[in-house]
This record gives C-alpha cells, sequence and structure tokens, in this order.
C-alpha cells in the first residue's frame, strides 16, 4: 500500500515528446490527472461517510467537538465534490480548445471550436 502511494505521489520523469505530439500528450496528462483527483476525492468521502455509518451502527458515542469537526469536514468534501462533478462535466469549451490545438499539430484543423451543437 506505501509503495503504491508513493508512485502515486512521486511526480513523473520529464519525458521527450515531438512538437507535434506535445498537445496531444498533455491531454493525455491532464485526463490522468482528473482520474488520480477524482480517485482521492471520492475515496476520502465515502471513507468518511463510512466512518460516520459505522460509528451510528455500533452506537459508539462521540464527543460533540469531534461530531462538529466530522461534519465541517463532510461539508467541505461535499464541496471539494461539487467541484470534480464541475470539473468533469463543465468544462466542454476547455476541452474543445484542447481538441482544436491537437487537430491543428500535423497543421489541418478538423474541429471547430465556434459551433455550438
Amino acid at each position: 500500500m506505501k509503495k503504491c502511494l508513493n508512485n502515486l505521489m512521486k511526480p513523473d520523469a520529464p519525458v521527450q515528446v515531438e512538437d507535434k505530439n506535445r498537445f496531444y500528450y498533455m491531454l493525455q496528462q491532464m485526463q490522468t490527472n482528473r482520474w488520480k483527483i477524482t480517485g482521492i476525492v471520492l475515496f476520502l468521502f465515502f471513507f468518511i461517510i463510512f466512518g460516520i455509518n459505522m460509528a451510528v451502527m455500533f452506537k459508539i458515542e462521540i464527543a460533540e467537538n469531534w461530531k462538529e469537526m466530522l461534519l465541517i469536514l463532510l461539508g467541505a468534501f461535499v464541496g471539494n465534490l461539487n467541484k470534480v462533478v464541475d470539473y468533469w462535466f463543465n468544462s466542454e469549451d476547455r476541452d474543445k480548445m484542447l481538441i482544436q490545438k491537437v487537430d491543428e499539430e500535423d497543421g489541418v484543423s478538423l474541429s471547430n471550436v465556434s459551433s455550438h451543437e
């Protein structure tokens, strides 16, 4: 587990990319980072929910100040969950621009950013 976390957090070594493939590589890296961030936020959110449910199910008495801290933490992760959803589903313009750049790398533009369908 520790080895897996170290590999996840360790920055990748610089990769030599041909000029014509640099935007495609950047698009792949962005997508990989999206998956990592999404996985971490969802894991922490469900871990907090699972912990609260286990405490309720086993009738564990939690001190008042810890309850407040858990609820604040839960509220913060609900906000982060909202940001993750926005990041995935409300970034069409940025993604269209990147896809257009990838198309233009070979000198031919196949996509049009200005058209809204």
